[in-house]
């Protein structure tokens, strides 16, 4: 976990530190390019992972239970779309912030 936290702390300052520096802002641009890229593959990771969990608690939950499966199923599709609707909001500010530049 520690050496999680230092490389995106690493990644943080490299991508602040050549915005820093530029003397027309034109690294500005490339800076957001890598943080949307950055985010989008946080927000898909994350929800894949909450995507697993939910899964596996459905599947534990039937086979203790078969006679609840269609419940645990109609549960389990909800929840699925919730989740992946996050990855989408996601990707839309993303979109947003790499095409409609605010810092330019």
């Amino acid at each position: 976990m520690k050496a999680l936290k230092t490389l995106f702390a690493t990644v943080a300052m490299t991508l602040v530190a050549t915005a820093a520096f530029a003397a027309d802002g034109a690294a500005l641009g490339s800076s957001v390019a890598y943080a949307t890229a950055l985010g989008m593959g946080l927000a898909a990771g994350l929800c894949g992972i909450g995507q697993g969990m939910g899964l596996k608690g459905a599947v534990e939950g039937t086979a203790r239970n078969p006679e609840a499966g269609s419940k645990l199923t109609t549960t389990l599709i909800l929840g699925l779309a919730f989740i992946e609707s996050l990855a989408i909001y996601a990707l839309v500010v993303c979109l947003i912030l790499l095409f409609v530049n605010p810092f330019a």
